[in-house]
């Protein structure tokens, strides 16, 4: 059978963006589940397409059809039931890259119970504020990296009612804890569609995630039934996967990009996907695995294609690669350079959010312009406004805020649960406002500056920080940077640089004055880092996001 996408957009072939953007529909059905009327339709109309192709480090493969899913989700769906979830219910799944994560979210689906996935790095206290804030059903985990003794901390925080535990893993057996795989195996393969107030609703949440974010307490970002449908967006649109293809996108499970490149849109439109799930990170051992199943397309953050580069890709056969794409930061030209020279393949950036699927991208009917977010997606109204919320003019710098007054577009959030404060700041008169700071050319590309809060305004001009670490990233001694703002009785603000150097680099005034040098070459002098620190790392969140507002805290005490 060809893909499912076809039955959810009003079209698949367009001559240009223009004809792109204006018709291009999604088709919501009623009551749409993607589990039953995705996965069982495959399940039932080509029960040997693949669905998921699973690996790891030590040897273990492992194929999935379609057929085989929904046999295993009906298991898993039959588990969680017998373990008192209901429609409505909220489960978290720290999962990392086990095969068991499919399973699950799928059963989960098909009960209408609300799935949290989140990352294996979570410690007791984070894992307790989001018991308490998502009043958590069950937990499901891997045995390893501690997770469990994180769990059973943060069961011994909480009052009240404890969720659910169980354990995916080879050893098992934990007293408090359900041994998953084997529960899973004893349950019957023939769950049914629920109907009446138990079916789901198109309005019912689907997923939420924690977003780490840079500041506060993680938000709790709810999408409803319809989020997959968005992804068609994502996956055939902008990832321009292919049917019978198989489709990786290098992310753990417990971000949310694993959604935006590992079940949703890439299954609706036909493409299997591959999940690689190592312990640590090895850019040559990934693209080895990669090459070695034939991934046909391929999407990664700008981190992950650096370091590709900086391996040997000539040991790899990349023929079966058709296509790649880049999120998650914006790209440097230099690594869409280098990758273009190596595999022949253009880097088509895109551009979203936790709380959205892709809005921003360069699609395959466009001519790309390496570093640019590329043009807003069918059904996305996007535009730049100011701190006054004028509309910007071409050039002019402004926060990307999406229109929603003829609709909320699809794939974009419900809400943050319990947190009508930030929904009111965030989401007012008809827009949402995404924080990000963009500007527009003159051909109708968005290109990236960076977070609104983290904006530079210094002697009247405003930098943005991405543009100077840009430039800092492209001198060898510079691993990895934040660019922040320093108060500054004559300036208002001056730019500083905080940097973490390569191993062949040691911290020195000239290698300072070298680096102040080489950001006025490479871009507006007036951007130049007047502060340079040198450090051994930089603060993060769990999610690996750079908390400049630390550095700013710091920064301010110091001066005080």
């Amino acid at each position: 059978m060809s893909s499912l996408s076809s039955r959810f957009v009003s079209g698949t072939e367009f001559e240009s963006y223009e004809d792109f953007n204006e018709n291009l529909k999604i088709i919501v059905p009623d009551n749409f589940n993607f589990a039953f009327d995705v996965v069982d339709v495959y399940a039932k109309e080509d029960p040997e397409k693949r669905a998921l192709v699973w690996c790891n480090d030590l040897g273990e493969e492992k194929i999935i059809t379609f057929a085989e899913l929904k046999r295993q989700s009906d298991k898993a769906a039959d588990l969680f039931r017998n373990c008192g979830v209901r429609k409505g219910d909220v489960v978290m799944l720290t999962l990392k890259g086990r095969y068991d994560f499919w399973i699950s979210m799928v059963g989960l689906h098909k009960i209408g119970a609300v799935a949290i996935p989140a990352t294996h790095m979570l410690r007791a206290k984070d894992i307790a504020y989001r018991i308490n804030k998502a009043n958590l059903k069950m937990i499901v985990c891997i045995e390893e990296d501690g997770v469990p003794d994180e769990v059973d901390g943060a069961c011994g925080e909480i009052e009240g009612t404890k969720p659910v535990k169980a354990l995916v893993g080879k050893n098992m057996d934990r007293p408090g804890w359900l041994n998953f795989r084997r529960e899973l195996e004893k349950s019957p393969s023939d769950f049914q569609r629920p109907t009446g107030d138990e079916a789901t609703k198109n309005g019912d949440v689907l997923l939420a995630y924690f977003t780490s974010g840079t500041t506060g307490y993680p938000k709790m970002v709810k999408h409803d039934q319809t989020y997959p449908l968005g992804h068609i967006l994502t996956a055939k649109f902008w990832q321009n996967v292919v049917e019978d293809g198989l489709h990786y996108t290098v992310a753990d499970t417990g971000w949310a990009k694993c959604v935006w490149g590992q079940i949703y849109g890439q299954w609706i439109a036909g493409s299997g996907v591959f999940a690689y799930d190592y312990d640590r990170f090895d850019a040559g051992r990934m693209m080895e695995m990669a090459t070695k199943f034939g991934v046909t397309t391929f999407c990664a953050p700008p981190t992950i294609y650096r370091f590709m580069i900086k391996g040997d890709m000539s040991k790899y056969d990349f023929s079966p690669l058709k296509y790649a794409v880049t999120a998650g930061e914006p790209l440097n030209p230099t690594v869409y350079d280098k990758f273009f020279e190596a595999t022949g393949l253009r880097l088509m950036e895109g551009y979203g959010q936790t709380e959205t699927v892709v809005a921003i991208a360069n699609f395959p009917m466009m001519d790309p312009k390496p570093g640019s977010m590329g043009k807003p997606s069918p059904g996305y109204d996007i535009v730049l406004v100011d701190k006054d919320d004028r509309i910007c003019e071409v050039g002019e710098e402004g926060e990307i805020v999406i229109r929603t007054d003829e609709g909320k577009p699809p794939g974009l959030f419900i809400d943050y649960h319990l947190d009508p404060d930030r929904m009111r700041n965030t989401w007012h008169d008809d827009y949402y406002h995404t924080g990000d700071t963009a500007w527009m050319d003159e051909d109708g590309y968005f290109w990236f500056i960076g977070r609104t809060d983290d904006m530079i305004k210094s002697s009247g001009y405003r930098v943005g920080p991405f543009e100077v670490e840009n430039a800092l990233m492209s001198h060898p001694a510079v691993m990895e940077c934040a660019v922040t703002g320093v108060s500054d009785p004559l300036r208002g603000q001056v730019v500083k640089a905080t940097v973490v150097l390569t191993t062949d680099y040691k911290p020195s005034d000239d290698l300072k004055l070298d680096l102040q040098n080489y950001v006025k070459k490479v871009t507006a002098p007036y951007k130049y880092p007047r502060i340079i620190e040198f450090v051994e790392v930089l603060p993060k969140t769990i999610s690996g996001k750079i908390r400049r507002i630390e550095i700013r805290e710091k920064d301010e005490t110091r001066t005080k």
